[in-house]
């Protein structure tokens, strides 16, 4: 098998990634900066290494000791709502660093690198949302994962450098980040509920998302490189089916065993409506998701239990001020 770098390797993904290449025989090195990871989430299997992909020394180092076959591309702050007021904390940490991590890619002679790109490049009234629809991202958040994608592209034409891109969307389960305000609703609402605090709703709830089981994405992700038709494609990958927010807060409510109370506010700007169509990835991956919405619930709220709520912590260097949400403000 084969020397693989995952990048996030103890982040919610990252981990699950990790896990699956294990599995399939892989050494794998999971390396992380902890800013949103846990140690705890590393594989017991994996090598760790703490350093962030902004860390270009650190990242040149790690290239020269060990000779990788293969990238998994995880490592992201993927708060897309908050990237409009942190806009050079953005695109240095989801752009700049990328760039980096693909030019030693290219140096070192990478058999293939695999990015996890969003939906959000995708932008508005585009549903279902295709692979071959033209990219038009609302939010720096998309923007930076849209420039990855591009900057991939022409390292193929300029270098050879062989890649694929997955854009994953709403994806929930165990290990994530639960105590992360900013980001990962089934995660807010279920620290919210352990804390005895209720759900709080953008808006009047009426928004549509398809959510993602980890287990519907995290090993499809880990065994793309075994599929040569999959080299240089874009896939999206996740949930069929789109829910209302309204919907998601009840059924979260549901496998808590509480009654659901939800505390509206003042909505933000983001996509009323925004779901995938996975006709490409049943077609060239076998991918097909499998855990609905329930049974997906059910098993992250165990997890939950058992490891108990975060303290959500607020974000300390906002950039722009300027029309922050005032829930994000205290």
């Amino acid at each position: 098998m084969a020397n693989v770098l995952v990048t996030g390797g103890a982040g919610f993904i990252g981990s699950h990634v990790a896990d699956a290449l294990i599995g399939d025989g892989h050494d794998v090195w999971a390396l992380d900066d902890l800013s949103g990871g846990f140690t705890e989430n590393v594989p017991a299997k994996a090598k760790f290494v703490e350093a962030s992909i902004v860390d270009y020394d650190a990242l040149t180092s790690l290239f020269e000791e060990v000779k990788f076959e293969y990238v998994f591309h995880l490592a992201a702050y993927a708060a897309e709502g908050l990237s409009h007021f942190i806009r050079r904390f953005n695109y240095q940490n989801n752009l700049v660093g990328s760039v980096g991590l693909i030019n030693l890619s290219v140096l070192h002679e990478v058999r293939c690198f695999v990015f996890t790109s969003s939906i959000a490049v995708y932008g508005p009234e585009q549903l279902p949302m295709t692979e071959e629809l033209k990219p038009e991202p609302e939010d720096p958040y998309g923007i930076a994962k849209s420039a990855v994608e591009q900057d991939l592209a022409a390292a193929r034409r300029m270098f050879g450098l062989r890649s694929i891109v997955f854009r994953p969307h709403n994806v929930y389960g165990e290990r994530q980040n639960i105590g992360d305000r900013y980001r990962n609703v089934v995660g807010i609402f279920m620290n919210q509920i352990m804390q005895g605090k209720p759900m709080t709703v953008f808006g009047d709830g009426t928004q549509k998302r398809a959510f993602s089981h980890i287990a519907d994405v995290a090993p499809g992700i880990a065994r793309s490189i075994t599929t040569p038709d999959a080299y240089d494609q874009t896939f999206n990958i996740g949930g069929d089916v789109p829910y209302t927010v309204n919907h998601l807060a009840n059924e979260v409510a549901a496998v808590f065993g509480v009654e659901p109370n939800i505390d509206y506010l003042e909505a933000r700007k983001e996509l009323d409506e925004a779901y995938c169509d996975h006709s490409k990835a049943r077609r060239i991956l076998g991918i097909e998701p499998r855990v609905s919405l329930r049974e997906g619930l059910e098993r992250m709220a165990a997890w939950a239990k058992g490891h108990g709520a975060r303290e959500s912590s607020r974000f300390k260097n906002i950039e722009v001020p300027t029309n922050l949400p005032p829930s994000w403000r205290s």
